[in-house]
């Protein structure tokens, strides 16, 4: 009996504490906090500032060429490797030059005939014997033959194949001993002095960039590399294209970027981080914000110190901060707590500058 009465009591304590409970969960879930609990509020800060934006990137040589035969033959001679750094005007390659130097022997040959018939021509005018026309068509034809030994002579040298300019030399397409054809590529050939940094910037963002550009200053962009790391040396905005892709709505932009230790390839890629600048920015902490079906939303704290759940759009997003649009730099928001408000609920509060807000931010968004 004495058991039966202490389990009584032990349920009855359970039933009144759950009650208890379910009546203060109840009041807390409705939304409606407590007579006592103030809540921290705060306003937007506006100002000007700027974005660091990223956009994807295509690293390019400032020359990049395909290395070509100049004439037909074998490929009899290769003085340089694979990946070798080479400099103007430094021997490459050699097609075989036994039929270009027979043409030069027989043009020469035949320039020599030319100017000794000449000459004996000219001694006969001179002497009256012959007409002026004859001497004409003697240096007609000496002309003719020193063109032609000429013609040979650039085909011979163009036996010859020659770096046009410093750079890397790319995978060689054919082998020692191949026969090429006039046209056919040998190799690529990179000057990685300088390098351009090819990247797509969306119309919008062109439109602000433009609005701020300075024509005696270009902006200064960085490149991250494929391991995450920034390259040494930042990069000038120099070129804008003409069309905006149709299909995309992007215009490309080109950097030039230093290359002075070569670490930067033609075809790498990375991503451009670029300053955009921001004019009367509306700023807010990414934890007064809240999100509802993949929207962004706020409390603003009316006169009547009732709590409104604001929609907004985050045109931005910087360490703990959003850049926004939907509320003015005036409006009272909500600071913290907006777990355990609701929409309408009247609230008591305190302000809390906005200054030392964005001074002491440490949290993420809720």
């Amino acid at each position: 009996m004495y058991k039966l009465l202490t389990l009584a009591g032990v349920l009855v304590g359970l039933y009144t504490a759950s009650c208890s409970d379910a009546h203060a969960s109840s009041e807390h879930e409705g939304g409606h906090p407590a007579p006592e609990m103030t809540f921290t509020v705060t306003k937007p800060v506006q100002v000007d500032t700027q974005v660091i934006k990223s956009y994807v990137a295509q690293v390019q040589s400032i020359r990049h060429i395909e290395v070509r035969a100049l004439e037909k033959g074998y490929l009899q001679k290769v003085y340089i490797d694979e990946g070798q750094y080479v400099r103007e005007g430094q021997l490459m390659f050699q097609i075989t030059p036994t039929l270009y130097q027979a043409e030069v022997g027989k043009s020469k040959a035949e320039a020599n005939f030319a100017e000794i018939e000449y000459q004996n021509t000219k001694r006969l005018a001179d002497g009256n014997i012959v007409s002026a026309g004859e001497l004409a068509m003697a240096k007609a034809k000496l002309d003719k033959a020193l063109a032609e030994l000429e013609i040979a002579n650039v085909h011979l040298r163009f036996t010859e194949i020659r770096a046009p300019f410093s750079g890397i030399v790319d995978r060689f397409q054919v082998k020692l001993g191949s026969l090429v054809d006039e046209g056919e590529l040998i190799t690529n050939l990179s000057d990685n002095s300088k390098m351009w940094v090819y990247y797509n910037v969306p119309e919008a963002e062109y439109l602000d960039y433009m609005a701020t550009a300075s024509a005696k200053t270009k902006p200064h962009v960085n490149l991250l590399m494929a391991n995450n790391k920034l390259f040494g040396h930042p990069g000038i905005v120099e070129t804008i294209e003409a069309d905006f892709d149709n299909e995309t709505g992007n215009i490309p932009f080109r950097a030039t970027f230093p290359n002075p230790k070569g670490l930067l390839r033609h075809g790498e890629t990375g991503n451009i981080e670029m300053a955009i600048p921001l004019k009367d920015a509306i700023i807010v902490p990414q934890k007064v914000t809240y999100e509802v079906l993949s929207k962004k939303y706020v409390y603003v704290v009316d006169a009547d110190d009732v709590v409104h759940a604001r929609e907004i759009e985050v045109l931005n997003e910087l360490e703990d901060l959003f850049v926004v649009k939907g509320i003015a730099a005036d409006e009272t928001i909500l600071l913290e707590g907006i777990r355990k408000v609701q929409d309408q609920d009247k609230i008591k509060h305190r302000f809390v500058d906005p200054q030392l807000v964005m001074r002491g931010l440490e949290l993420p968004a809720q």
